[in-house]
């Protein structure tokens, strides 16, 4: 008799999900595959547990579940768990969590006696819940890709804030200098002054404690009479960043240019941003912008959307083609 391989999955077509968390970012993506949203019931109980039911079968599909797990952190995850859950109750073939911002990212490591490590407790969560694979986008700390026991694609949307800088500001710019806002940023800073051609300064700062502020300390490069372009994977409260446009400003930079993937805006983020010396703000959808943050950033805020990203990286491993030919990788 021959024998019969149970592993073997054969998918269905694409049905695409979208939480609550990022409904204009999943419109778009399914714009890009030319593919309706899948229509799905998200109630919050008065007791804010959350309930998902599905508007169709999804039994041995490939689906795909957009979904950010930004401000509301808590509520935007649990939806993602108890929807990727729901679609494993309902037979789905193979599930991929797309999730363009990944909570928890900053705590990947025991840096100090006891305490946690929630980037692991986050994959672990996903993967028990039942996602096949995931995506994300630009996390905090690269080695959070090896908490995951399941495959993924780790994306990056710095192509994209370079692509934009390289087409339209450079132009204007006077001996432009990419600035890492710190030593941990380190590598990717200077990814960033790679693929602009361009030389990299650094900010050294130490951070105090367990909350968000950090003291910047010195530069480490030189950026005097020249136009600064710092670079970031995010953007929370805007201390660290405040601090940077300062130390850069004090060292004699003209116009500063404010280049970060994932716009967290927290409290009064926004507000900080826009009272700082920047001429232009580039950054993605993959948090959704208030129209109140935006209104306050108006005139220097320009938001590049990642949706055909996603799309052509869920449309190539739908398909079982390399995503990094996209990158020339």
């Amino acid at each position: 008799m021959p024998r019969v391989h149970h592993d073997l999955k054969v998918y269905g077509g694409i049905k695409l999900f979208v939480g609550t968390g990022s409904p204009e970012l999943g419109q778009k993506v399914a714009d890009y595959l030319d593919l309706p949203v899948s229509e799905r019931e998200v109630i919050e109980f008065p007791n804010e547990n959350l309930f998902v039911k599905l508007g169709g079968s999804a039994r041995g599909q490939d689906v795909y579940v957009v979904q950010t797990t930004s401000s509301p952190v808590h509520r935007n995850l649990m939806e993602l768990l108890i929807m990727i859950q729901t679609l494993r109750l309902d037979s789905a073939a193979r599930i991929t969590a797309v999730i363009p911002y990944l909570c928890y990212g900053r705590s990947d490591k025991k840096d100090q006696p006891r305490v946690p490590i929630t980037a692991r407790l986050v994959a672990d969560m996903i993967e028990v819940a039942g996602a096949d694979r995931y995506m994300t986008l630009d996390p905090h700390a690269g080695q959070v890709q090896g908490f995951f026991s399941i495959p993924g694609d780790v994306l990056t949307a710095s192509h994209l804030l370079v692509a934009h800088i390289n087409k339209v500001l450079r132009a204007n710019m006077k001996d432009p200098v990419v600035v890492s806002v710190d030593l941990g940023f380190a590598k990717k800073g200077r990814n960033y002054a790679a693929d602009m051609d361009l030389p990299i300064a650094f900010i050294e700062k130490r951070r105090h404690g367990n909350n968000a502020k950090a003291e910047a300390l010195t530069l480490i490069g030189d950026v005097k009479d020249r136009d600064v372009i710092i670079v970031d994977d995010e953007v929370d409260t805007g201390g660290s960043i405040a601090q940077a446009v300062n130390v850069v400003k004090e060292k004699g930079a003209r116009d500063v240019y404010l280049a970060f993937v994932h716009p967290i805006l927290s409290r009064n983020g926004a507000e900080r941003l826009a009272s700082l010396p920047i001429k232009q703000i580039i950054t993605t959808d993959s948090v959704p912008i208030s129209v109140e943050k935006r209104k306050t950033l108006e005139g220097r805020l320009t938001i590049l959307s990642i949706a055909s990203m996603l799309g052509e990286v869920i449309k190539r491993a739908h398909e079982g083609r390399s995503v990094g030919e996209m990158f020339n990788e």
